[in-house]
């Protein structure tokens, strides 16, 4: 099989055609070739043995037949350097074959490609789009998600390989425990609000409020719309730590000049009460006025007060500064009573007061009020919460 006789194929790439030539210039060129190096070699083997007209004619002895047939294999012998220039010479020339018709051929194909390039956008072969890919919504959205997940993996990586990263952490950490020691009052007072059932049938304290007056001697608020029933103290003072520390056990009597009757008599009694408190601040009743800012216009509440139950009902609500104690003081003529606490929940920025005048016993039967000489002391505030960590930090406080 000669040399121009194999088809290279290019699989996928498609067919190379080889270059163009005569076939009667191929053939003589591969002769020309061949008949010389077989002549070189041929010249060579004459150079090396003598003329068979110059040897003598001497008699052949008689050789058994081992002998003969060595004779002969050692007289049709080629020698190996022979065959080796042989074979050199066939190499050598299929390495100037291919390489002539791998040049031929990639000559080609480049004019091939140029004459393509020239051609204008229209008479170009046009080669096939491929189809764009479709897909479902969900298949959209978990693509969506994985690529999410993955970017977030990988930066949450970096991040945690950061030496900026403990630092960071414990800084967040601080800040975090700080946020909740500042503003803890506010988080519990909201969710303790939130758990805590209002709304509640007051049948289920008290069936009839008309019926027998007679109670226990402990002083006692009850509130049924909010679900309160705690303990009043009486003997306080109007300071603030007096209050705070009555509070632990209850609600205080905030009585103050012009504001200072009991349960029983005309004027104003005061009764105060936290909505929330600091959580390392001792006591039961940090979060008792939580929802005090439910009550509105016609709800009841009673205060029992030496074995009495006294019935009042709601006439306003309103929310003054800490230090208008005048908000407590005007002249009445009847038995009134106001529960006081912070708001907004969760703050002691201002105070919520809830004002309600007595409906039983009869109001008119109610004695005079205590007699006072002086007047509201504006320096006193309303009882409020126990100081934050900013302002025991600082100095501050109510």
């Amino acid at each position: 099989m000669r040399p121009e006789d194999t088809k290279l194929t290019g699989g996928s790439r498609g067919h190379i055609q080889p270059p163009q030539r005569a076939a009667s210039q191929a053939q003589d060129a591969v002769a020309n070739i061949a008949r010389g190096q077989i002549d070189a070699i041929y010249n060579s083997n004459q150079a090396t043995q003598p003329h068979p007209q110059e040897q003598p004619i001497e008699p052949q002895p008689q050789h058994d037949s081992a002998y003969t047939t060595q004779t002969h294999q050692q007289a049709h012998s080629v020698p190996a350097k022979d065959w080796q220039q042989y074979h050199s010479a066939w190499q050598n020339y299929y390495q100037k074959y291919y390489e002539h018709y791998y040049v031929g051929a990639v000559k080609q194909a480049h004019e091939q490609y140029a004459k393509q390039a020239q051609q204008p956008p229209a008479e170009q072969p046009a080669f096939p789009q491929p189809e764009p890919e479709t897909m479902s919504k969900d298949e959209a959205m978990y693509d969506l998600r994985n690529q999410l997940v993955s970017t977030v993996n990988e930066q949450a990586k970096k991040v945690r390989k950061s030496r900026h990263f403990i630092p960071a952490v414990a800084a967040l950490s601080v800040l975090l425990l700080f946020i909740v020691l500042q503003f803890n009052s506010i988080i519990i007072a909201n969710v303790k609000a939130y758990v805590t059932p209002g709304e509640i049938d007051p049948q289920n304290i008290i069936v009839d409020p008309t019926a027998s007056l007679q109670v226990s001697k402990e002083p006692r608020l009850i509130i049924p719309k909010i679900n309160v029933n705690v303990p009043v103290e009486y003997n306080v003072t109007p300071d603030q730590s007096s209050q705070l520390k009555a509070m632990e056990k209850g609600v205080a009597w905030f009585g103050i000049a012009g504001a200072n009757s009991k349960p029983g008599q005309v004027g104003n009694t005061v009764i105060s009460g936290h909505s929330s408190n600091d959580f390392i601040e001792s006591g039961d009743y940090k979060f008792v006025f939580a929802l005090l800012e439910r009550m509105k216009k016609g709800d009841t509440f009673y205060l029992h007060y030496n074995g009495i139950r006294y019935t009042y009902t709601v006439t306003k609500t309103q929310v003054v500064q800490p230090n208008n104690v005048k908000a407590l003081v005007y002249p009445t003529k009847k038995p009134i009573a106001t529960l006081i606490t912070c708001t907004p929940l969760g703050t002691a920025l201002n105070r919520l007061l809830v004002t309600a005048e007595q409906v039983s016993p009869d109001p008119s039967s109610a004695k005079s009020a205590p007699s006072t000489s002086s007047q509201a002391d504006s320096s006193v505030a309303m009882p409020g919460n126990s100081p934050t960590l900013l302002e025991r930090l600082f100095g501050a406080g109510n």
